[in-house]
């Protein structure tokens, strides 16, 4: 089996303080894909770095305490890619690949525009890139699984009020149906919703800190593994961690009947 965890930390500092890197040692992962560690390499203990029989690789944002993208890895990489190859959007560290024989596993942490219309057009101009990027990716002869946070909710099912949300970011129908193109047109597969194609409030991965979200539940499903079709079909099980909160995003958890 191989397992993929995708966690956003929202601080990798502040999450260490609550408890993660125990729970990493209990989890077995192959890998474990990071967001917003909101370091640089000079904030970052050993422990971070490379957690207990685990090599730690990162992408940094050059704005202090801000994004910034990590994988953990069982076994080495023969290749680390990190960027997009556009420099406005890797010095802010979303994007993080390990390349292996026949696999990539990638990290990616897409802008939010929540925060004013300057943010949502940076978020389109990357999903702008992005897309061709996942389109020659999707060629390259690998099997790849993409984890991370894409701050877009896809569908109904996957926020509780989301007739309240049809003008927000993260649920702009520009968002969605980019999102619908990558399933669609490029052949891209959302592996928990391959095997959980119902679920509901189960489903959902992140919280605001706001109105009593997380005891209310009022969530949204914003953490993701798209993954090329061959290997998308191996998953066997996904599960979203909620037992402990690390941060304002809970652990994506899926296991593979496949090995590198």
């Amino acid at each position: 089996m191989l397992r993929i965890i995708s966690a956003n930390l929202n601080g990798i500092r502040s999450a260490a303080n609550k408890g993660f890197f125990p729970w990493v040692a209990k989890q077995n992962a192959d890998f474990i894909c990071l967001q917003e560690l909101k370091a640089q390499a000079a904030d970052m203990t050993l422990e971070m770095l490379n957690p207990p029989g685990l090599y730690g690789y990162f992408h940094y944002a050059e704005k202090k305490g801000y994004s910034g993208v990590g994988v953990y890895a069982r076994t080495q990489p023969l290749q680390v890619i990190e960027g997009l190859g556009v420099p406005e959007i890797d010095s802010e560290g979303r994007y993080l690949e390990l390349v292996y024989d026949q696999h990539s596993i990638i990290s990616v942490y897409l802008p939010s525009g929540s925060s004013g219309e300057h943010r949502q057009t940076a978020k389109f101009a990357f999903m702008e890139h992005f897309y061709t990027h996942l389109a020659t990716l999707v060629k390259c002869g690998r099997q790849v699984v993409l984890c991370g946070d894409w701050n877009i909710a896809h569908n109904e099912i996957d926020l509780k009020n989301w007739k309240g949300n049809m003008k927000n970011s993260g649920f702009l129908p520009e968002e969605r149906a980019w999102l619908t193109k990558v399933f669609a047109d490029l052949g891209w597969t959302d592996v928990y919703r391959r095997l959980h194609p119902e679920a509901t409030g189960e489903a959902y991965t992140w919280w605001s800190n706001r109105g009593q979200a997380w005891a209310k539940n009022v969530g949204w499903r914003i953490d993701y593994q798209i993954a090329t079709p061959e290997i998308a079909a191996t998953a066997k099980a996904a599960a979203i961690y909620k037992d402990e909160r690390f941060s304002d995003h809970a652990p994506l958890i899926i296991d593979y009947d496949t090995v590198l």
